[in-house]
């Protein structure tokens, strides 16, 4: 990617043509992309600390989409989405509308491999609509989410990354009451669908609506904002096949909205059996291990299981099985943790559930 102009005021840089094609209808089209910084933090080192931010502008009407990355530190792959998305619109520019992207919402987590921000163990991703008068993290959600929401998207796409051993899938946070959340929910809905990967319901068992109310993309649905979350497989280290199918996702999102042109040459979606395709699954952990001890795994990423299929073993010491974990319903293994270590309790799997 370029380097971004230098810039502690914020202000945004200026346009940087490359390349060009022909646009529908229209005369060749050349990039408009812009890179710039809004400022966060003044540092006791009298530095500014800044987020950095992405533009691309077609110069004709339509739909402006937002993405967001990088808001867990650890969470690498979705930043090098963003960057190969802007990467590939100096080749092929947008049709219409605008898209404006944060590579990377945490950057304090980033500099320490954190998930949280390190100085004050904030998770920034629990924090949202914010307060400017608040926390470190609600100051930081609040510049974030007034900046998107004063824009007016028409979706907001925040990509993640989950275990290590994960398959791609988004996340929709429950269907808000009100009737603007109602409509923001059906066009998050039809982003997923578009997007080819599982569609699952962020509502978890012991998750409470008001924590997915904290997050970046629940905030923004109850506000009436089109948001969803894709989980662009593990996180930690960038695997190049997972970042192929996550710009892949977002292409198609992006096309399904007429802002590109689709892809001919994308890697297809994940091949979803039929009572998989179009609907909407239940996100789970069961089951639990009630026993501690060493987790050899029967399943992996992407297995469809069925009640009874055996998920994980429970070892002691000696290597006698204590335990053998078996799925309680149907369901696409979405991944599985990154430790082998079992306490009882604590999640190995996460599941997509058919629903009823």
């Amino acid at each position: 990617m370029p380097e971004p102009p230098d810039s502690a005021s914020g202000r945004r840089g200026g346009d940087r043509p490359a390349g060009g094609r022909r646009a529908r209808g229209g005369p060749p089209a050349r990039p408009r992309l812009r890179f710039s910084r809004l400022p966060v933090l003044d540092g006791a080192d009298l530095t500014t600390r800044r987020l950095a931010l992405l533009e691309a502008r077609s110069g004709r009407p339509g739909p402006l989409v937002w993405l967001t990355a990088g808001i867990h530190g650890d969470e690498v792959g979705g930043i090098v989405v963003v960057q190969e998305l802007f990467r590939r619109l100096r080749r092929r520019p947008l049709l219409a509308g605008r898209l404006a992207a944060f590579p990377l919402l945490n950057p304090f987590g980033f500099d320490a491999a954190s998930r949280r921000i390190p100085s004050t163990e904030e998770d920034l991703n629990r924090s949202f609509p914010g307060d400017p008068a608040g926390t470190f993290a609600e100051r930081m959600a609040h510049l974030i989410h007034s900046r998107i929401v004063g824009d007016a998207p028409a979706l907001v796409l925040d990509l993640h990354n989950d275990w290590i051993r994960s398959i791609p899938y988004a996340l929709i946070d429950p269907r808000p009451a009100s009737e603007a959340g109602r409509t923001a929910y059906a066009r998050a809905r039809a982003a997923a669908a578009a997007t080819g990967f599982p569609m699952v319901d962020e509502q978890v068992e012991g998750v409470s609506r008001a924590m997915l109310r904290s997050t970046l993309t629940g905030c923004l649905l109850e506000g009436g904002v089109a948001a969803l979350t894709l989980e662009l497989g593990g996180a930690h280290v960038v695997d190049e096949g997972h970042v192929a199918s996550g710009l892949a996702a977002v292409w198609r999102v992006l096309a399904d909205l007429g802002v590109v042109e689709p892809d001919a040459d994308a890697p297809p979606a994940p091949a979803l059996p039929g009572r998989y395709r179009g609907r909407m699954l239940r996100y789970g952990h069961r089951p639990y291990p009630s026993h501690a001890g060493i987790v050899r795994f029967r399943v992996g990423p992407g297995d469809f299981v069925r009640p009874g299929t055996p998920i994980a073993a429970v070892q002691d010491l000696f290597g006698r099985n204590v335990e053998l974990l078996r799925a309680e319903s149907e369901a696409i293994v979405l991944g599985h943790a990154d430790s082998s270590i079992a306490v009882p309790g604590v999640p190995l799997v996460a599941m997509a559930l058919l629903s009823g």
